[in-house]
This record gives C-alpha cells, structure tokens and sequence, in this order.
C-alpha cells in the first residue's frame, strides 16, 4: 500500500499589490526589490477574506480534480503561521465546516514555509499504516495580516494564497510517494518570528505598542542558513534514494527569495526548465508557496502525471524538508 499525491488545486486573491504600490508606501524601489528578491507582485487578501475561505476554495479544486466526493475525506491537515483564530478553532476545522465534511480528523500545524512538506509527510504516514485513505492537505496563508506595512525589509516580501492536495491510497508503486525528509532547529528560533501574542509576551497595550504581532526576520541571516541547509537536504534525499538532479522532472521549491533558489538550483546543478518558478508572481507565501507553485505548473501544463518533483523548503522554527513525489493527478 502507497500513498499518492492525486490532486492539486490553489487560490489566489485577486487584489495585486505591485512594487510600484509599494514605493509610496515604504523606502523602496522597483529595481531594489527585484534585484533582492526577484518578486515583482503579490497577491493580497480581501479585508474580510480569511485563510479558511482561501483554503476553502483551493480544497474545492483539490477534491473535484481528485474525481472522489468530498465525504471520502477523512483527515484535513491545514498548514499555516496564519490561522483565524489564534488559538481555537483549527482552521482545519472551519475548512471542514466550510467543505460540508462531518467526522474526519482536522487539525493545524505550524511548520511556517514547511508546513505543506511536512504535512504531506504525516499524510504519508497515515496513509501507508492503514490510518486514513484519502487526506486532504492544505497550506494556506493571509500573511497580510501579520505584515508590518511600515517595515520595508519583511512588507516587500509576503503575500496572501492557498494551495491544497489530496493524498490518497494506491496499490501503484510507480504513483507512489517515494519519500520526504522534515527536520528543524530551534537554536535559531529568533531570526524569524512573530514575537506577540503567545504565553511568552501576551497580548498587551505593551505589545502592541512595540508592533509585536507582526513578522520580524533577519534577513542577512536566514539567507545564509537557508541556502546551506536547502542544498544539503537536497543532496542527502537524492543519496538516500540513489537518484540524482537527472532523475527529477520538476524542481519546486519554496518561493522565497529568487536569489536563494538560483543559488540552489545551480548548486544541485538543477536545469532552468526543470524548475518551477513563481516567486515574482506570488511572493512568499509561506506554507502555501509549494502547492501554488505546484498548481501553476500543472495549469500551464508544465506538470504531467507519472513525473517525479522535488520539494525543497525552508522556514521559521528553523524548519526544513524535502520530498521526492510522483505527480500522480490523471
């Protein structure tokens, strides 16, 4: 018993906040922007849109394009930074609510821009114990709702979105999942984090004041981290599979920053068609960045069935993970 990636869908909000908008917001420019970070747009939730609608939406796609009835669902894990309650309910659960799905197992997780590969590696997990048959998997993010619009390091760089999968069971091994690799570091919890809220600096006038409920990063820093350890994972996924950049059909990784996946790509010795680019379209979008990029290539039809992706991420905690998967959508 396999599991398989059968379905992808995505969600973009339809509002564009554009370098040039963003030039009569901070100290920025156009040109700065794009040659830091590649993105030239994001895309930027309605006020009253929540990160359930948009997983909403992507989840629908996911589902009808899987060819099975939302009921044979049964488990919703939902990756997010972003949830809309801070504590409870799951948004999971309002997905759930949302979609009409009574009884399956919902819940969050917080990985930032790895929640959608470790997700996908718990989705494995249940699937090949014989624990679940069809798992939902969800990253979805209303990230402008954390983002300072005055800090011009972190405000250029994050955008609204959702993507979604279903993960099924199959007796076809060439549709399995070969593998995924998840792992963290909390010595370097500080260099991305939104610092307020939580039990460690509840909410307060204080905390507020200080604008501590939005996203504070080191950017120098992380950059540094993130390449090192992107590359490394990739390698050692590759080895442990005797497979290597020649054997990948699609190199995904997560839409952070053009530089860092350049930097990768041309490490690993990635060719440029082979890799999946969305970054100066979508932004980063944390724990949806994966599935949109995912989505995108399949719907400019860059993505076949049977070909075999590489997911590669990155993100607070410090997390990281990559995954060998077979696109397994008919």
């Amino acid at each position: 018993m396999f599991a398989s990636f059968k379905s992808i869908g995505a969600y973009v909000p339809e509002k564009k906040l554009t370098n040039l908008d963003l030039e009569q917001m901070v100290d920025t420019s156009d040109e700065w922007i794009k040659k830091r970070t590649g993105i030239e747009t994001r895309h930027i939730a309605d006020k009253n849109e929540t990160t359930s609608d948009m997983a909403y939406e992507a989840a629908k796609i996911a589902i009808k394009r899987a060819g099975i009835n939302k009921d044979e669902i049964d488990a919703i894990i939902l990756a997010t930074i972003s949830p809309d309650y801070f504590c409870m309910p799951s948004t999971a659960c309002l997905v759930a609510d949302k979609l009409d799905i009574k009884g399956a197992m919902t819940f969050d997780i917080s990985a930032a821009c790895s929640g959608f590969v470790y997700s996908l590696a718990m989705a494995k997990s249940f699937i090949e114990s014989n624990f679940k048959k069809n798992v939902l998997v969800v990253g979805a993010e209303k990230l402008s709702s954390i983002t300072n619009y005055k800090d011009r390091s972190t405000c250029v760089i994050f955008g609204d979105g959702a993507g979604a999968a279903v993960i099924s069971r199959t007796e076809d091994k060439n549709e399995a999942i070969l593998d995924v690799s998840a792992a963290s570091d909390g010595k370097y919890y500080d260099l991305l984090l939104t610092p307020g809220g939580g039990s460690k600096y509840p909410t307060s006038l204080k905390t507020l004041e200080k604008e501590m409920h939005y996203i504070k990063m080191a950017g120098n820093e992380t950059f540094k981290i993130a390449v090192k350890t992107l590359t490394e994972d990739v390698v050692e996924i590759l080895q442990k599979n005797n497979l290597s950049s020649k054997d990948v059909d699609k190199f995904i990784p997560h839409q952070a920053n053009y530089r860092i996946i350049e930097y990768v790509r041309s490490k690993l010795k990635f060719p440029k068609e082979k890799t999946v680019l969305t970054v100066a379209k979508y932004g980063n979008t944390s724990s949806a960045s994966i599935p949109m990029a995912i989505n995108d290539a399949y719907e400019n039809k860059n993505l076949k069935y049977g070909d075999l992706m590489l997911l590669d991420t990155f993100g607070g905690g410090l997390t990281w993970g990559s995954a060998l998967v077979k696109f397994a959508m008919k």
